[in-house]
């Protein structure tokens, strides 16, 4: 069984940064991973691995990433029983749209600061008739953006932008259908 994904932000979008998922399991593999599988091209990976840090998973992916590719993505690793909780915490489940439902997956959990940050924009958002919602889940940013995310103010204010809190410690979003399918993926 597979125990942890790994997903890469800023690759293979627009033509920049470009990385074959094969040589994302060949560096996975190198690192000393076993079962490594991709899923689509924006930057999806599992396998299993000894090493329960992820932080240092995270980081040592990133490093042989630069290396190897001259590309420089942030990177989050989260195990399955920590997707399990991000699904399990979803507060949002009414939503059955995976275009209108995002996970922006962190490194670490957002302080008050960031929190208060988070508040702040959906009001700015919701001040020019946005309907997005957003809640912060430990690690975890969730939006839920009913008109769809490429139109939501509230995302391009807290991950498009790069200046929002949620760029603060790496982080990168996926949509709900790519969150369900990684986790189908581990238990394979």
């Amino acid at each position: 069984m597979r125990s942890h994904v790994a997903l890469l932000r800023g690759i293979n979008v627009g033509g920049h940064n470009k990385v074959a998922m094969s040589d994302l399991r060949d560096i996975l593999a190198s690192l000393g991973h076993t079962e490594v599988a991709t899923y689509i091209q924006s930057g999806n990976a599992v396998f299993s691995s000894q090493e329960t840090d992820t932080i240092r998973l995270a980081e040592n992916l990133e490093r042989a990433v630069a290396e190897r590719l001259g590309v420089r993505p942030a990177v989050v690793v989260v195990s399955r029983e920590q997707l399990e909780q991000v699904i399990a915490h979803n507060p949002y489940p009414q939503e059955t749209s995976s275009r209108c439902l995002h996970a922006v997956f962190r490194r670490q959990e957002m302080d008050r600061e960031g929190i208060a940050a988070v508040a702040q924009a959906q009001q700015r958002a919701s001040a020019k008739g946005s309907r997005d919602q957003a809640a912060v889940v430990g690690h975890i940013l969730f939006l839920h953006t009913p008109d769809g995310f490429g139109r939501s103010e509230l995302a391009a204010q807290l991950v498009r932008s790069g200046t929002a809190p949620s760029s603060a410690t790496p982080g990168t979003a996926r949509n709900w259908a790519t969150v369900t399918k990684l986790m189908a993926l581990l238990n394979d």
